[in-house]
């Protein structure tokens, strides 16, 4: 045997990567879809923003024209729009308007580039956090049985038109359920992290055993040459300064910098067709605040000042690009003795992008009477938050396979929120395998 000859069994040992004969990446290493690069997306770059902890949109976008917002909220209530006050609503359409936080917005709004479907959301009545989030994330209301998200399989009917390794990205320390599937996604707190986030001397022996091993036009070489290739490539982007255009400045939190990576990797070139960020803290039990104190004021802030520096960022490229947020559940009509409110049903979506129908709410409002509430005294849902985003995904996405994506779901009533030739379908059930236990697992036919 030639001991000059080093083994690839031997380099993957003393790498500390060989584990039952399958690749087991160190901590910092990226996880990544290994596939080909610089294959141009077909429909929009999908920014998707989960508001944890479930959101008070009745104090987002007020329904100032419905007394009984102002009869259920003593403290917390946004006061109707009063003409050169910046203390009251921001008026839309003369009956729901923007808190006034929400200011930064308001141009994109104007620009026609941003809508609102309120009483929206989940049809399930759970008031259970991580139930609601889970029933979100998956598309899946009521139904656990189905253990990828909603994402992930849209991913996987698209398998053969975006194959980057950068192609689903979670900003995070872990990937969003919304994104489990099929095909692999990146969690990536940082782009340096990504890369950087281990010892030097250690990197760079990974990376010498793996090259080395990786000589070669075999599928495992292939695969190995990417995941390199995907290291160099966020070295590369680490390794310089990114400006955002147009002045932009995002909030100097997780939320803000996570926006402004998702940013750098769109315009980074990398194949970048979803990204999922959270924006958490939202249950606001004690003390919800209106206008300056207590949590939501802060809140509101954030999530518009990120936004909005969001979209003047990637002002030229937000016609291929739809941005939607959403949250588990909405809160209670009625303001509790706290002077917060408790766990809701209807909430408030936002949809922005070029290729939306924007400057305008679109609700079927039912009401905030007594008689019209739902359950205990929550705001009725009158929009499926699989409508909107089915119509998102068909429409921008360009998946007509909503089967697929919202398994067992037909009912669909797009609003005409997103621009595009798709009208509203009545998906057949897709194929599934059925496992034990009563799992099932959808099969996605390509397209």
């Amino acid at each position: 045997m030639d001991t000059n000859t080093t083994s690839r069994r031997d380099l993957l040992r003393r790498t500390g990567v060989l584990a039952m004969g399958m690749m087991a990446w160190p901590a910092w290493m990226p996880r990544v879809a290994l596939a080909d690069q610089n294959t141009p997306t077909q429909g929009d770059t999908l920014v998707c923003i989960f508001q944890r902890g479930a959101a008070d949109g009745l104090n987002l976008v007020v329904p100032h024209g419905d007394k009984d917002y102002y009869s259920h909220r003593d403290t917390i209530a946004i006061q109707q729009p009063k003409s050169g006050d910046d203390q009251t609503v921001i008026d839309l359409d003369g009956f729901f308007g923007l808190h006034p936080l929400l200011r930064p917005l308001k141009d994109v709004y104007d620009a026609g580039a941003l809508a609102i479907v309120h009483a929206t959301g989940s049809p399930d009545p759970t008031h259970s956090h991580f139930d609601a989030m889970d029933f979100m994330e998956r598309g899946t209301p009521g139904e656990k049985t189905i253990p990828t998200g909603w994402i992930g399989r849209h991913l996987q009917q698209m398998a053969s038109q975006n194959k980057s390794p950068f192609r689903a990205v979670g900003m995070g320390s872990i990937v969003q359920e919304s994104l489990i599937g099929p095909v692999t996604a990146t969690a990536l707190q940082s782009i340096s992290s990504f890369h950087l986030n281990g010892n030097p001397q250690q990197i760079a022996q990974v990376q010498n055993a793996l090259a080395s091993l990786y000589e070669g036009d075999g599928f495992i070489e292939a695969e190995g040459s990417q995941t390199l290739q995907a290291m160099r490539d966020l070295a590369k982007l680490a390794g310089s300064a990114y400006t955002p255009a147009n002045g932009a400045k995002y909030p100097d939190t997780a939320y803000g910098k996570s926006l402004e990576t998702v940013a750098q990797l769109i315009r980074s070139g990398l194949g970048v067709e979803v990204a999922c960020v959270d924006i958490g803290g939202w249950d606001t039990h004690v003390q919800e605040g209106a206008l300056t104190d207590g949590q939501m004021p802060r809140l509101i802030t954030e999530y518009a000042d990120g936004l909005a520096a969001f979209y003047t960022d990637m002002q030229d490229e937000m016609k291929h690009i739809t941005l939607v947020t959403m949250s588990e559940f909405g809160r209670r009509v009625q303001e509790n003795s706290s002077h917060g409110t408790d766990h809701g049903h209807g909430n408030v979506m936002f949809v922005m992008g070029g290729g939306i129908n924007g400057g305008k709410v679109y609700a079927e409002w039912p009401g905030l009477s007594k008689d019209n509430l739902y359950g205990p005294g929550d705001l009725a849902i009158t929009t499926d938050f699989r409508d909107v985003l089915g119509e998102i995904v068909q429409k921008r996405l360009l998946d007509s396979n909503l089967a697929a994506v919202f398994p067992d779901y037909t009912t669909y009533k797009f609003r005409g929120i997103a621009q595009g030739s798709a009208s509203p379908v009545t998906p057949t059930p897709a194929p599934s395998i059925e496992l034990p236990f009563g799992i099932k697992i959808p099969l996605g036919a390509g397209k």
